[in-house]
Formats: C-alpha cells, structure tokens, sequence
C-alpha cells in the first residue's frame, strides 16, 4: 500500500485566528520562512491565508501610500479580508495521490489535513508532494 498524506504532512503546523490582523500574519511568515497558514475560529480551521494571499494585499497599497502608510494598513486589516475561505482538506489516511490531484486540479499550495473530529492536524504542501514524488522515483 501507498503512502498517505499522515506520512509526509506537516505536523506542527504554524495557524492564525480569524480575528488578528494582517501584521502579525506577514511577521510569522516573514520570520519562520512560512508559506501558507490556516485560519482558525473556536478550533475550526475556517480559511488559508497565503505569501501570495499577503503579497496581494500590500501590492494593492503600494501605488497610493508610503511604506508607514502601508504598514499601518497591514496592523488595520483583518486576515479574513484577504484569506481564502473555500478550503480543500486532507485526510490523514488518504493516498498521497489522491491529495496531490486534488491540489492540481484545484491549483492550490496546500490542504489542511483534519482528523475525524475536524480537528487541525497538519498541513500537506506542494512541496511535500514534490519531495515525496522525487524519493519514489528515486526508489
């Protein structure tokens, strides 16, 4: 039998809650080299929010103000605003395939792997799948 996405996911994943804001989100990221992070409210992973997702939000300020400006706009903005709210999960127990596919034909970075209760477990990657793929094919 294959290997499933409990055997290559992130296990301590990095999450945000739903009621912080941006700053703090562009902080972790910047500082732990992290790419994508789930959003949570009461437990419930409700969203993702990405570089990219960040990166978006401070290009669409950076014609109009000053870097101090800009900055103050990160610390006023929520990162419900700019997450995704439609998320794609994984289950530990599935096929690494069947989540790679998915991410493919979906053209996402990440799936948040949740247990039986809904519960944040990790977090499975592209760069997992890559590294997964690359080990088998080595084999």
């Amino acid at each position: 039998m294959g290997k499933t996405v409990s055997d290559i996911m992130i296990a301590n994943v990095v999450s945000i809650s739903l009621d912080e804001k941006l700053d703090l989100v562009d902080e972790i990221m910047s500082t732990g080299d992290i790419r994508h992070m789930p959003v949570t409210q009461g437990g419930r992973v409700v969203g993702v929010v990405s570089q990219r997702d960040l990166l978006r939000a401070k290009l669409s300020t950076l014609i109009d103000f000053p870097e101090e400006d800009r900055k103050n706009l990160l610390e006023a903005t929520d990162v419900e605003k700019v997450m995704t709210k439609t998320v794609k999960f994984a289950d530990p127990n599935e096929p690494i395939t069947h989540a790679a596919s998915r991410m493919l034909e979906e053209r996402i970075g990440c799936l948040p792997v949740l247990n039986q209760d809904h519960e944040l477990m990790g977090l499975i990657t592209e760069t997992d799948v890559m590294r997964y793929f690359v080990e088998t094919a080595k084999e």
